[in-house]
């Protein structure tokens, strides 16, 4: 008997129909020689600290770092779970061959390998490789079935991730929880999510700190035109209106006149992270949503398999272009004119060395039914950018003005489309863009004409750096926090991003469950906690983005030979342990925001205040009672300072303290109330009282 083992019920009972085992079973369907089962997600998982020392159960520093000797996996506790494990288990020990028909990625790989690891699967395995759901797919995947052995690599590079994402996980979590969650929140760390939360509490510290500046700008109008004077931007306006008043009653002169014509390049086929950047630019969709609808239209049999991270086609796929086309009977108007001559065989399109485990997202050419409005939005994204990669590219004008008013140089600049191209599939979409396009046509200028002009002055604004919307923070992910606007640039730099596409949108969604972030409209802003967390990090390794994608790139080395899993494993492990040892022996103690406890507060000693000035420099240290207080530049503290380690900074959470309220903080352990702090992550002011804990920390009550 052939066993068939599938990634969840649905297709295992479309690949029961196909091959011909038509009797349904408790767990599975049999006949023609084949029984057909089915995971649902992952049955098994690593096992817990507890699973190998009871004590690990409970969390102590002196516990850490946990390594286990050899990791282990263990069936989830769920009876639902439980009872298709001992199905596949059963079925296993009666297989004369097992045919792994697991999601074909690393994920669908790693699931699977577990299952037959934990049912103590002997016999020769198969694999069912295959990119849609379609008939035709699987059966010309059951032709063509693949050496098991064959993704070796694969699930080694799967295993080495959910250890490292485990070992940094348990560890890190359970250390700065420890270290600083001070017995009221636990503090998640993780090897992908934190430096993902890390980019978005950078970009906020930026827009925090961001100053505002006004400044004037120069311009004419001339023949209808605006032209912009080519100097620096005015810090004042009395500057500004210096320079109106030199260009009024002198005359505005063309210098030059240049029109190029220009191509612009066919977008390129999705890969799931831009099919998700697109979903949240253009209809508001989170990453979640975005691959929750794919994935249902790929199972549906509509689109190929969706978690990819390749924008080409394998070379394979050119000759069944046409029928797909043809297929796409709601857009006949555009994909007839295609059908009229041969679909060309680019390199744009088609490279089988750009092609990873999956070529890019595309549909399948089988004409929906029954979808949901949501669905239908993500299908005609990727049935317009399937056709529109075949059209001609978009011709344009562009023209550059320079003139002059004496010696001062101006320029304008005009773009317009000649031939819409590939751009006619999107016409209809974005009907003002396209009539702006059109009412951007310059007039034709020559060389050396002469006329008046009306010279103005325009007042601006500089704009703070813009808050993550999850497009910007996907994108950079992908590029690990690089700034990359070019497509070829990009998709080089795929293997260094944060993640794999399939688990982008769960990291954001873990972000958003444990807190750490929350969405205004379309922004992503970091919340107190999460701006805490980060601030309580020291660690620049555990944040960095682009150490975190050296990680990713080696997993990706592992998939193809060119790096030992071990040797990943093996640094993870010493870094764990680094970071350990960092931490725990750390006198680093981040300012907390207190809240008010529940059960009646334990008030300080009374401490009268002398009436008379008191001066800083006459207090005894409150911490080590033995010294005195002196003033430094930025704080003031302990005059044994390396030794007791006590101080308070001058100014705390947006607020310059005067010397009366650290006299009353020093002195008996709280200030009054005081107006107007800036939480981080929180746009409004907050009132509240500075108090010493018992740790002699300042906190916010």
């Amino acid at each position: 008997m052939k066993l068939c083992i599938a990634e969840k019920p649905s297709v295992a009972k479309d690949i029961a129909e196909i091959i011909g085992a038509k009797q349904r079973n408790d767990g599975y369907w049999e006949g023609n020689g084949y029984c057909v089962t089915w995971t649902f997600g992952h049955l098994c998982t690593l096992k817990e600290p507890h699973d190998y020392k009871e004590s690990w159960k409970y969390w102590k520093l002196e516990d850490l770092p946990i390594t286990p000797d050899n990791f282990g996996i263990k069936v989830i506790e769920d009876q639902g779970v439980k009872r298709q494990f001992a199905c596949i288990e059963k079925l296993v020990a009666m297989a004369d061959e097992v045919i792994n028909c697991g999601d074909a990625g690393q994920e669908g790989e790693l699931i699977q390998r577990w299952v037959l690891h934990k049912a103590k699967c002997k016999v020769p395995i198969k694999r069912l490789w295959i990119s849609s759901l379609t008939e035709e797919a699987i059966r010309e995947g059951f032709e063509k079935l693949q050496d098991g052995k064959k993704y070796d690599l694969l699930y080694q590079a799967g295993a080495a991730r959910a250890i490292g994402d485990w070992m940094l996980g348990i560890n890190g979590t359970r250390l700065f929880t420890k270290k600083f969650g001070q017995g009221k929140v636990t503090l998640s760390v993780g090897r992908v999510q934190t430096p993902t939360l890390a980019m978005i509490v950078q970009r906020q510290l930026e827009i925090n700190a961001f100053k505002i500046e006004e400044y004037w700008e120069l311009k004419t109008l001339y023949r209808d035109t605006e032209f912009q004077c080519q100097i620096d931007r005015l810090s004042s306006e009395d500057k500004a209106n210096k320079g109106l008043e030199y260009l009024k009653d002198k005359p505005f002169e063309i210098v030059s006149f240049e029109q190029k014509e220009g191509r612009e390049g066919n977008p390129r086929l999705y890969d799931l992270t831009s099919l998700q950047v697109d979903g949240n630019k253009k209809y508001g969709f989170s990453a979640d949503e975005t691959l929750k609808q794919i994935q249902s239209l790929y199972e549906k049999k509509l689109v190929t398999y969706p978690r990819v991270d390749t924008t080409y086609l394998s070379e394979d796929l050119h000759p069944k272009i046409p029928n797909v086309l043809r297929g796409l009977k709601y857009y006949s108007r555009f994909t007839e004119p295609l059908l009229q001559k041969p679909i060309p065989k680019t390199k744009q399109v088609f490279d089988d060395k750009k092609v990873t485990d999956h070529h890019a997202i595309m549909p399948t050419g089988i004409v929906p039914s029954g979808i949901t409005p949501a669905e239908q939005q993500i299908y005609d994204l990727i049935c317009k950018r399937f056709i529109a990669v075949f059209y001609p590219e978009c011709k344009v004008s562009n023209t550059t003005v320079m003139g002059k008013v004496d010696e001062l140089e101006f320029k304008a600049t005009g773009k317009q489309i000649i031939e819409l191209g590939w751009r006619e599939i999107y016409q209809s979409d974005n009907p003002k863009k396209a009539s702006k396009d059109e009412e951007n046509l310059m007039p034709v200028f020559e060389e050396g004409e002469k006329g008046p002009h009306e010279p103005f002055v325009h007042q601006g604004k500089t704009s703070p750096p813009k808050h993550y919307t999850e497009a910007t923070l996907l994108r950079a992910m992908e590029t690990a926090g690089k700034q990359v606007d070019d497509e070829e640039m990009r998709e080089l730099m795929k293997d260094n991003g944060i993640g794999r596409p399939s688990t982008r949108a769960n990291i954001i969604e873990t972000l958003f469950r444990r807190k750490y972030i929350e969405k205004k409209r379309k922004n992503l802003i970091p919340t107190s906690t999460g701006m805490g967390l980060i601030g309580t990090i020291q660690n620049e390794v555990l944040k960095s983005a682009e150490l975190t994608g050296d990680w990713e790139k080696k997993l990706r080395m592992i998939e193809k030979g060119e790096y030992e899993s071990d040797v990943f494993k093996s640094e993870l492990f010493t870094m764990v342990r680094e970071l350990c040892d960092e931490v725990i022996f750390s006198s680093f103690r981040p300012i907390q925001i207190l809240h008010e406890p529940e059960k009646k507060e334990v008030k300080p000693k009374k401490a009268r205040v002398k009436k008379e000035k008191v001066n800083l420099t006459d207090l005894d240290c409150p911490k080590c009672k033995k010294a005195k207080i002196m003033k430094g530049k930025s704080a003031v503290g302990c005059t044994d300072f390396k030794a007791c380690g006590f101080k308070i900074p001058f100014e705390l959470l947006g607020k310059k303290l005067t010397e009366s309220q650290l006299v009353l903080l020093i002195q008996i352990g709280k200030t009054g109330t005081i107006k107007g702090f800036e939480i981080p992550g929180n746009p409004d002011p907050k009132d509240g009282k500075l108090v010493l804990d018992d740790g002699f920390n300042v906190g916010l009550s």
